[in-house]
C-alpha cells in the first residue's frame, strides 16, 4: 500500500514508516480501531502522508460512513492522483451513496491506470448488472477473466447476465466453469438451477437449487427460485412452501411475495394472491412484473379498468414491457376496443411469456401491415400459434387476394388439405415444406391489423370453408342413418394449453345435462384417461377416435350433424367457419374474441355464446343448454 514517498530527516520517515507497518497489520487483521489510531498519529506527524489519508477513508468505508470516505480518499487522491487503488476505493463508498454516474466514472479511472485491474472490471460489471446493461456487464466481466482465468465469482457473474441476454447454453457453460474451480458454490449452483428452468430441464433444475439450499440452508433467493420451478411443474402448493421459506429468512423480499401471489392464482385463490401481490408492491413500489401480475388479477375479477391501470402503471415504468403491452392489447380486444388493441397486439412477438406459443419467423423479405402495395406481388401468410387461430384468420386471404397479390399460406399439417381450397390462395405450404420465392410476408394474426379491422370492419362471418365431398361420402356410410337429430359434442381441448382448467369440461359433467332423443357424435379425435371410462359406459355415443384422420375427416363429420356444442377449440373455430350451428361454452372470463355481455359472435353467422356467470360454474351453462336443445328440436 504504498504511494507517494515521504519527506522529512530519515529518522522521521523510519519511524512514520514502522508506524504505517503497524497500523496496516492491524488493518488486515480486523483491529481496524487500533489501526485508526496509528494513522490518524501519522496524519497529525505528516498532514499529506498519501497511505494514511487513503486507508483511513477505507476504515471510514468499513464504519459505513461514506461520506466520511469519500471526503478522505479525494484528499489522497489529490496528493497522488496516479493510485488506481485509491480511485477503486473511492468508486466503492461513491456506490454506498448510490452516486452511480461517479462510481461508474472512478471505475473507469481505476482501470485507465491499471489496465489490468480485475476487481475493477468485475464492479464496474456488477454496476452494469444491477442496472440492466447486461451488454456492459457481459463485457467488463469478461475483461475480468480475461486478466484473471480463475476468476470463480465473475464466471457466476457471467452466467447470471447471460441468462438475461437469452444465451443460455453460454451460461450454462460459464456457471460450469465457475463450480469446477469452486464445487461448494452455493450462488452458483442457484444460478445452474435458473439456466436449467429456461432450458425446460425442470427436474435438472430442481436439483441444483437443492444442491445450493444444502450448501447454505439461509438462502433466501434459491428457496424463490425452487419454488419458480416447481410453479413450472405445476406445483403451486409446493412452491407456497418454498416461498413461505424465502420470506422467513428475508421479510422484505418483494419478489417471494410477488410469486405467492402467483402461486395463489395458480391455485385459482384470487384473493390471496391479489394480498400478496399488493404486499409485493408495498416493498418495491417500482415493481413491472408485480403490476403485470395485478392486472391478471383485476381480469379475472371483471374488473377491467383496474387491470388496464395496474398495465399501465407497468408500462409507465418500463414502457417496452412486451408483457404488459400484449396483456393490455388482449384486454382491449376483448373489450371491443379492437383496433387499438390490433396495435398493441404486435408486442406479442418481444413477449418472452408467448416464446411457447408463438412462431416467430426471420424473413429477409419485409413484414407486410398494409403499409404499400401488393399489387404483382406474392405475399406468404403464414400461421403463428394453434389451430383455431389459422382458421379463424385465414379468412381474410380472401382480402389481401383483392389487392393483387399472389397468396401463399403455410399451415399447420393437420389443416393442409383442409384449406387445400380456401378462396384466394394459390398454394398451401404445410409447415416445415420448402417454401417458394415470395416478396414480402404476413403472420395471420397481424392481418387484423394491416386491414384496420374494428366491429364496423370485419370479413365476412359467412362460411368459407367446405367439408370435401369425397370425405362426405365416406363419413354418412360410416356414421348411418339416424330419425333423431344428430349433435356433434366436444368437451375438451388441447390438455397443454395455459387455460385449459377453465375451457375444458369432463364429459361426465356434460352428459348429466344431455336430454335423450337426439343422436350424439363425439368430434374429438383425443379422449382424456379420465374421459374414457365414461365413454365406454355409454355406447349411445359414436365416438370415432383414430378414425379421423385429419381436418379433412372432422369437417366433413361436422357437416353431418345438425349442431355442434362445443367448448372454446379450434373445433369450435372449425364448425363455425363451415356455417355450422354452433353453441360454444365459454368460461366466465372467456378468450378475448369472444368479447362481452352478448350471445353471438360477429366472427361467426351461425354461433351462439354460452357464458359462466360466475368462476366454474358450468351447471348453470349445460342447464340452458339442456334446456334450449329441448327447445331447438321441439
Amino acid at each position: 500500500m504504498t504511494g507517494k514517498k515521504n519527506n522529512g530527516d530519515s529518522r522521521s520517515a523510519s519511524g512514520i514508516q514502522l508506524k504505517l507497518s503497524q497500523a496496516v497489520a492491524f488493518h488486515q487483521s480486523g483491529m481496524i480501531d487500533n489501526a485508526q489510531i496509528l494513522y490518524e498519529e501519522i496524519i497529525r506527524a505528516e498532514p499529506s502522508h498519501f497511505d494514511a489519508i487513503h486507508l483511513l477513508g477505507v476504515i471510514a468505508a468499513q464504519k459505513n460512513n461514506p461520506s466520511k470516505a469519500i471526503r478522505l480518499i479525494g484528499r489522497a487522491i489529490e496528493i497522488y492522483p496516479k493510485n488506481a487503488l485509491s480511485h477503486f476505493n473511492l468508486a466503492i463508498a461513491l456506490n454506498d451513496l448510490k452516486k452511480h454516474d461517479e462510481t461508474i466514472a472512478s471505475y473507469k479511472k481505476a482501470i485507465s491506470l491499471k489496465p489490468d485491474y480485475a476487481e475493477a472490471h468485475f464492479n464496474l460489471g456488477v454496476l452494469f448488472q444491477n442496472t440492466e446493461k447486461f451488454e456492459l456487464a457481459k463485457s467488463s466481466y469478461e475483461r475480468s477473466i480475461f486478466y484473471r482465468a480463475n476468476y470463480v465469482e465473475a464466471f457466476n457473474n457471467l452466467g447470471a447476465v447471460l441468462l438475461k441476454l437469452e444465451k443460455k447454453q453460454d451460461a450454462l457453460a460459464c456457471l460450469d466453469k465457475a463450480l469446477s474451480l469452486k464445487p461448494d458454490f452455493a450462488e452458483a449452483y442457484n444460478n445452474k438451477g435458473i439456466a436449467l428452468r429456461e432450458l425446460n430441464d425442470l427436474e435438472g433444475s430442481l436439483a441444483c437449487i437443492d444442491k445450493a439450499i444444502a450448501l447454505n440452508e439461509h438462502f433466501a433467493e434459491a428457496y424463490n427460485n425452487k419454488g419458480e420451478t416447481l410453479i413450472n411443474l405445476k406445483k403451486p402448493q409446493d412452491a407456497l412452501e418454498n416461498f413461505q421459506k424465502a420470506i422467513e429468512i428475508r421479510p422484505d423480499y418483494a419478489e417471494a411475495f410477488h410469486n405467492m401471489g402467483v402461486a395463489h392464482y395458480e391455485l385459482g385463490q384470487l384473493d390471496h394472491a391479489m394480498s400478496f401481490t399488493d404486499k409485493a408492491l408495498t416493498l418495491k413500489p417500482n415493481f413491472v412484473e408485480a403490476y403485470i401480475t395485478q392486472g391478471k388479477l383485476f381480469k379475472e375479477r371483471n374488473q377491467f379498468d383496474a387491470a388496464i391501470d395496474s398495465y399501465d402503471q407497468a408500462i409507465k415504468i418500463d414502457p417496452e414491457n412486451a408483457q404488459a403491452l400484449t396483456n393490455k392489447s388482449i384486454l382491449l380486444l376483448l373489450l371491443g376496443q379492437i383496433l387499438p388493441g390490433w396495435q398493441l397486439y404486435e408486442w406479442r412477438w418481444r413477449n418472452d411469456s408467448l416464446s411457447a406459443l408463438l412462431e416467430k419467423r426471420s424473413f429477409s423479405q419485409p413484414l407486410w401491415l398494409g403499409d404499400f402495395s401488393l399489387e404483382n406481388k406474392t405475399i406468404l401468410l403464414h400461421g403463428e400459434q394453434g389451430l383455431g387461430d389459422t382458421i379463424q384468420f385465414c379468412r381474410y386471404a380472401k382480402w389481401v387476394a383483392k389487392m393483387g397479390a399472389r397468396i401463399l399460406l403455410e399451415v399447420q399439417k393437420p389443416l393442409a388439405g383442409l384449406l387445400a381450397q380456401l378462396e384466394g390462395v394459390s398454394q398451401i405450404i404445410p409447415k416445415g415444406e420448402p417454401i417458394p420465392d415470395f416478396d414480402c410476408h404476413c403472420p395471420l394474426m397481424s392481418l387484423p391489423l394491416a386491414f384496420k379491422t374494428d366491429l364496423d370492419n370485419m370479413p365476412s362471418a359467412d362460411p368459407y370453408i367446405r367439408a370435401s365431398e369425397e370425405k362426405m361420402h365416406t363419413w354418412r356410410e360410416r356414421i348411418g342413418h339416424s330419425t333423431k337429430p344428430r349433435i356433434g359434442l366436444v368437451w375438451s381441448g388441447n390438455p397443454l394449453h395455459r387455460n385449459d382448467a377453465n375451457r375444458s369440461i369432463p364429459l361426465a359433467s356434460l352428459l348429466a345435462y344431455l336430454p335423450p332423443g337426439f343422436h350424439y357424435v363425439s368430434l374429438q379425435k383425443e379422449v382424456r384417461d379420465s374421459d374414457s371410462d365414461v365413454l365406454d359406459a355409454y355406447p349411445e355415443i359414436s365416438h370415432f377416435g383414430d378414425a379421423l384422420i385429419d381436418f379433412t375427416d372432422t369437417a366433413a363429420l361436422c357437416q353431418l350433424v345438425d349442431l355442434v356444442i362445443s367448448v372454446d377449440t379450434s373445433l369450435a373455430h372449425l364448425s363455425g367457419s363451415m356455417g355450422k350451428e354452433t353453441w360454444v361454452l365459454l368460461p366466465f372470463i372467456p378468450d378475448w374474441r369472444w368479447l362481452l355481455d352478448r350471445t353471438d359472435s360477429p366472427w361467426y353467422s351461425k354461433m351462439r355464446l354460452f357464458r359462466q356467470d360466475k368462476i366454474g360454474n358450468w351447471n348453470d351453462v349445460l342447464k340452458r343448454i339442456n334446456e334450449d336443445l329441448i327447445n331447438r328440436f321441439s
